[in-house]
């Protein structure tokens, strides 16, 4: 874990909420120069802290209306048979996260679809059959109550000091 200050987690915080400030606007924010707040970002993309950019897009706007989680039981435990199947994850678009867990299922599977029709593909056609899997439980999600992939800063903060 690499050290952070206040300003940092500032800067940190306006960009989960916005990541297309500029420089300017993160200084008028944090209390900083533009060009302190552009050595600092510079500092926390190299560290790894921010691990980059991109737009969140709106899934149902593009017809995406299904989400759901997939648990996976392994066939055999094996070194091999884990390798073979987080290569199967890796190669599939609709997986948008996997977990490896402890408890009765050794994965589960964030899956976002357009429908049913896609998700049974998807259940029957490309988990089921793999060579790694003997068990598959699929639970739909019926309503969204939180989404959040901002990290909560503010319990560092209070950790800090």
């Amino acid at each position: 874990m690499i050290s952070v200050d206040t300003f940092d987690l500032k800067m940190l915080a306006a960009l989960q909420d916005d990541g297309r400030l500029t420089n300017q606007q993160l200084a008028d924010l944090v209390g900083l120069s533009a060009s302190q707040c552009s050595r600092r970002r510079m500092r926390l993309e190299e560290e790894k802290v921010i691990a980059g950019y991109h737009a969140d897009l709106a899934g149902e706007a593009l017809g995406f209306n299904l989400i759901a989680f997939i648990h996976i039981t392994l066939a055999t435990h094996s070194p091999d048979n884990a390798k073979k199947f987080r290569e199967l994850v890796n190669r599939v678009d609709d997986i948008q996260e996997a977990y490896s867990l402890t408890g009765d299922a050794d994965y589960v599977l964030k899956v976002v679809l357009r429908d049913l029709k896609n998700l049974s593909s998807l259940v029957n056609d490309v988990l089921m059959p793999h060579q790694s899997v003997a068990h598959v439980r699929s639970s739909i999600v019926l309503d969204r109550l939180k989404e959040r992939a901002r990290l909560p800063l503010k319990e560092m903060k209070r950790q800090d000091s």
